[in-house]
């Protein structure tokens, strides 16, 4: 990779697991009064779309609103973590970034292999915002 490729993936790559550490705060009733929800609203592009596990097709209004109402619905043992992050497409301000979510919620594990279409943003707090995400379940949350 050269220097601009690097950094584009660094900082789509902090995201991703910025993104996610905010997800743990945000859930876990413990922590959920400590977090700025603007983060995650300031990181989600105009236009943004999900392709959720499921298959379902979700707009930004979709997501956010997801999320917001699912504040501190976890207890302490939830946690996510990301594993096998590596860059896909790329050109100069846009990339796609492959990796693999694991979470543990409930004392049940689940996998999703997620492909994220990142561009750069000036304003979003580590340089990229999130355009696209399609995630795919490898393991389906056990029951």
């Amino acid at each position: 990779m050269s220097a601009v490729d690097a950094t584009l993936f660094s900082k789509a790559s902090a995201e991703v697991i910025g993104l996610h550490r905010f997800f743990v705060d945000w859930f876990v009733a413990a922590r959920a009064d400590t977090v700025d929800f603007s983060r995650f609203e300031r990181v989600m592009a105009h236009g943004f779309s999900m392709v959720a596990p499921d298959g379902h097709v979700l707009d930004r209004a979709a997501v956010i609103d997801h999320v917001r109402s699912s504040r501190a619905t976890c207890d302490d043992g939830f946690a996510i973590s990301i594993e096998d992050i590596r860059a896909g497409w790329q050109d100069e301000d846009t990339i796609v970034v492959l990796y693999v979510e694991a979470q543990l919620r409930g004392g049940k594990n689940s996998r999703r292999q997620s492909s994220a279409v990142f561009t750069t943003s000036s304003s979003a707090p580590n340089g990229v915002e999130w355009r696209h995400l399609h995630e795919t379940w490898l393991q389906v949350p056990e029951r």
